[in-house]
């Protein structure tokens, strides 16, 4: 590892995932050192970092040997997780839930030890109670709502463990963390088939990969609401909370809340074709989510505004060109 002296150093755990390689190459153009791990290139965008090591973090001896410094920032976005189709169907939770509860315990540790300046965990709004998101109109997921804990699945009990580990060593070893509950983010460069996509990637695909005056699949009736946050915005945020003195936890996301059906038909607006919805069985998460803004304009004085239209706009003409190279390879 080369540096000048002032240069700034980070680490990004998970950059060969979708947030992760969207943020390493944001901390690089910021000026940073930069560091990515993951046990997978980034197989959608090329990645600017200065080093890049495949591994795996369950693993103490790879974290050890990441971490091999006082890092001013590490950012821990690691973790087996996908879309509804891959965290609802309960056939994972044991994978999801030691997996990446072994990589948070291993980070902790180790970044403690090296003595890290200042480290960020990306949490997610599955920790939210599933009794306050049964009404798809009116959900509730201010921060001070997760309390008493009733995730509605193991991906969110993990998150809601890990969130209080990174708490518990801020308090017994003065770790600097930051903790955002992420909601629904979505872009370019991310998965986009094989069941681990998450809604917005799965509409686009579908829309992209179907004749016009056809039909599509939504799970459900499509009258689950959700918002969604374009990738760019969250970087804001999480850029923004590093440099706050808020420790957490803070939702990021978008306060703009939709139907599946209208995220759908959105996707159909921007292909120019005329599709109909055929409502099929599977698996679905809560009947309403949608991020409560109110602390992240306290705490930062900011707050996502980016119309969900324009992320879906940039994510289906990505996506309709991997269906198209796909279709040609």
């Amino acid at each position: 590892m080369v540096t000048n002296d002032t240069e700034r150093t980070a680490l990004v755990l998970g950059a060969g995932g979708f947030i992760g390689g969207h943020l390493a190459n944001r901390l690089k153009r910021e000026g940073y050192w930069v560091r990515g791990v993951d046990l997978k290139h980034n197989e959608h965008q090329g990645l600017l970092v200065d080093d890049f090591v495949i591994g795996d973090l369950r693993d103490m001896d790879v974290v050890a040997r990441v971490i091999d410094h006082d890092f001013d920032e590490l950012y821990q976005l690691a973790a087996d997780m996908g879309g509804a189709g891959y965290i609802f169907t309960g056939e994972n939770d044991a994978d999801v839930m030691h997996n990446s509860a072994q990589i948070n315990l291993n980070v902790a540790h180790e970044a403690t030890l090296k003595k890290v300046k200042k480290l960020f965990y990306s949490s997610s709004a599955c920790m939210y109670p599933e009794r306050n998101q049964m009404d798809p109109n009116n959900p509730n997921l201010a921060e001070d709502s997760a309390y008493p804990a009733e995730p509605d699945s193991e991906y969110g009990w993990e998150k809601l463990f890990s969130e209080r580990l990174f708490l518990a060593f801020n308090r017994n070893y003065g770790l600097d963390v930051r903790i955002a509950r992420f909601h629904n983010i979505f872009g370019p460069y991310g998965t986009w088939t094989g069941g681990k996509e998450k809604a917005p990637a799965a509409m686009c695909r579908k829309v992209a990969e179907t004749e016009d005056g056809g039909e599509i699949e939504i799970w459900g009736d499509g009258e689950q609401t959700r918002s969604f946050l374009y990738v760019d915005e969250c970087l804001e945020g999480v850029r923004r909370m590093m440099n706050s003195e808020f420790l957490g936890p803070l939702n990021i996301g978008s306060d703009e809340m939709v139907t599946i059906n209208q995220l759908a038909k959105y996707a159909m607006d921007f292909s120019g074709k005329t599709l109909s919805f055929r409502h099929v069985d599977g698996p679905l998460g809560v009947r309403g989510r949608n991020s409560d803004n109110t602390l992240i304009k306290e705490k930062l004085g900011w707050a996502p505004t980016q119309p969900l239209r324009d992320g879906v706009a940039k994510t289906f003409r990505w996506v309709k060109e991997q269906v198209q190279n796909a279709q040609h390879s």
